[in-house]
Order: structure tokens, then sequence, then C-alpha cells
């Protein structure tokens, strides 16, 4: 089966060993997606960190070739929980009609202090 990898370019990619998603016949898994544009945190809030998160993911399935409503499975790491209505509104604006499955967990920290949270995704097309 044919794997395709989908990289931003951005220098972390080789040096860590990891690609922003991966498809393998019609199975796309999204890396954990950061609120990072252009090399800086973007976003003062959990609402506006989550919505940069879902913009990066939903471009990436774009160039992989599916769209949003494709998506089966979210993970939503965050750094402080009792910010989950916002992370949730934000995933709401995206998947409110489509409701894939999905988890939000608390985790002490991400690779920089802003980042307030950071999403994976997994969607599945029909070839």
């Amino acid at each position: 089966m044919k794997k395709e990898l989908f990289g931003t370019g951005a220098p972390w990619e080789d040096k860590v060993g990891y690609s922003r998603a991966v498809r393998i016949g019609n199975t796309i898994e999204i890396s954990g997606t950061a609120p990072v544009r252009n090399g800086e945190t973007v976003g003062e809030t959990g609402y506006e960190q989550a919505k940069v998160c879902l913009e990066i993911i939903e471009e990436t399935l774009t160039r992989a070739g599916a769209r949003l409503e494709d998506v089966v499975r979210t993970r939503m790491f965050v750094t402080d929980i009792s910010l989950w209505e916002e992370f949730g509104k934000a995933h709401g604006e995206y998947f409110g009609k489509i409701k894939p499955a999905t988890a939000m967990v608390e985790v002490s920290a991400l690779i920089d202090p802003k980042m307030l949270i950071e999403i994976e995704a997994t969607a599945v097309i029909d070839n």
C-alpha cells in the first residue's frame, strides 16, 4: 500500500522525524497540530488557539485529498481543562454536524508555554 507524507517544511519535522500528515490508502492521520503560524504561537485564548489548530488541520486535509467531513476522530491535548468550553466552542464550529469521536485530555505542558492546545485528527476517505 502506498504511503504519502505531507510536511510543512518546518525545521523540526526533520529534526524530530515526523510528518504533518500521513496517508495510507484511504486513511489520513494528522499529527498533533499546535496553534503555530510562521514559527510563532498565535492566539491568546483557548478558543483562538483551537481555531488556528483546526484551520491548519483543514488545510492539511485538503492537501491530502480530504475534507473536514471525512474526519472520524479528533484528540485534543490541553494545558488547562477549565477552558474546555472555549476549546469545545471552536471544535463545535468545525465539527458540530460531523460529530467525530473525540477526546479532550489535560496535559502538564506543551512544547511552548504559550500553547494551550494541540489537536490530532484521523480521516477516512472514499478511494
